[in-house]
């Protein structure tokens, strides 16, 4: 597929049954960060799964059981490959915010213990923060907060003068859920490294918008959503390095995940599946996997170069208002902040929705990073592969609109 093509297939809505409104208009949905739209493949696949290709996985020795399961073991080796790994490293669970749980509850409960520290960020997702903060709680670690340059980056200088030897882990977003600031991940994984430490990467934002091979990036771990990646809810991943799951201890204890039970002992099954308690999400991982070839079907950096353009078009625009404030760097991720004076983010994204435009508004489950730049709440465009200068221009009338009703 050439660029050319592919650009013009990104600015295109029919593989989207939801980009429209309950009277057959075009939505402007604006809201991607949050939770992606659903293409048509997607759907397809799901209901399949759910209906004529039904059956559970790993236990029936019947033919629909059997294929049933050479699909779900599938799509875990497409969902690995997608970033870079190995099916043998990849984890499903119901998305970034257990991946986080999973690794704190076990490898943090494992590895971490007083005098330990970990080097968080000003600008994480309140689910890499909470999971850190209930087990310092348990068990008595440090945790530290490395600060942001002034565009909105986590900022590595800092975190290279803050490191020590006591560090065990960092744990940073790859892309910003509010800023869209891209994190440099491999002097991240560099500077962890180098004093002993392990690096895990929230890549909730970063899987659907820029090409990740976890290899070169050299994490330790990574987690993402199905949702946000156009697939289903329910369903997300951790990546592990095999040598750091295989020494890591069960979470959640039940079926599948053991190799052999009785009262006295239980010994537990290999990595990945003694982290796969009970019946999966079946329908679910299939659908991620789906998602996965769908997004690649367009070239990660032809995705990347759609949203940025589209990043830089809403910005000049905002930026031109004088009564706008921007946050972010200039070259964000597909996501756009900003606050307009007089007018609180929840009552322009009422405004908005009248006119068919869907935005985020509200703290982002980032409450930290609110606090440092000074605001409660913020307004939040964010695109996706559908997103084009039609959705720029709707939200462009609806700030209008809304700047001539407040005064």
């Amino acid at each position: 597929m050439s660029e050319a093509a592919t650009l013009t297939t990104l600015a295109h809505k029919t593989d989207f049954p939801g980009l429209v409104t309950g009277k057959g208009q075009p939505w402007h949905y604006l809201d991607t960060a949050a939770t992606a739209q659903k293409p048509q493949a997607v759907v397809d696949a799901v209901t399949r799964a759910i209906g004529a290709d039904y059956a559970t996985v790993h236990r029936g020795v019947y033919t629909r059981s059997a294929e049933m399961t050479l699909g779900y073991e599938a799509a875990r080796r497409r969902v690995a490959g997608f970033i870079g790994g190995q099916e043998d490293e990849l984890v499903f669970v119901r998305g970034a915010t257990e991946a986080i749980n999973l690794v704190a509850q076990s490898w943090g409960a494992a590895n971490l213990g007083p005098g330990d520290r970990v080097l968080l960020s000003v600008l994480e997702h309140h689910s890499n923060i909470v999971p850190w903060q209930l087990l310092r709680d348990r068990i008595g670690f440090a945790i530290d907060v490395c600060p942001l340059t002034a565009d909105g980056r986590i900022d590595l200088d800092a975190a290279e003068r803050m490191l020590t030897p006591q560090h065990k882990l960092v744990a940073f977003a790859h892309v910003s859920n509010v800023l869209g600031s891209t994190l440099d991940a491999r002097r991240a994984a560099d500077l962890a490294h180098g004093v002993g430490a392990k690096l895990l990467l929230d890549g909730c934002q970063a899987v659907a918008r820029l090409p990740v091979d976890v290899t070169a990036l050299d994490c330790d771990f990574y987690v993402f959503s199905g949702h946000k990646l156009y697939g289903p809810t329910g369903i997300g991943a951790l990546w592990a390095r095999q040598s750091i799951l295989n020494a890591m201890p069960p979470w959640q204890g039940g079926g599948s995940m053991i190799d052999r039970v009785t009262f006295d002992q239980t010994t537990y099954a290999p990595a990945p599946t003694r982290f796969e308690a009970g019946t999966p999400a079946i329908v679910e991982a299939i659908g991620f996997a789906v998602a996965c070839d769908y997004v690649s079907s367009f070239g990660m950096e032809a995705i990347h170069r759609h949203e940025a353009r589209l990043v830089a078009r809403m910005r000049e625009a905002l930026g031109a208002m004088n009564n706008v404030t921007l946050f972010g760097p200039e070259e964000s991720a597909g996501i756009v902040s900003f606050a307009l004076d007089g007018v609180h983010p929840h009552d322009l994204g009422t405004i908005l929705d009248e006119e068919d435009v869907a935005i985020r508004a509200g703290h982002h489950c980032a409450q930290p990073l609110m606090d440092s730049l000074g605001v409660p709440a913020t307004a939040r465009a964010s695109f996706g592969i559908y997103s084009d200068d039609d959705d720029v221009a709707a939200l462009l009338r609806g700030i209008e609109r809304t700047k001539r009703i407040f005064g």
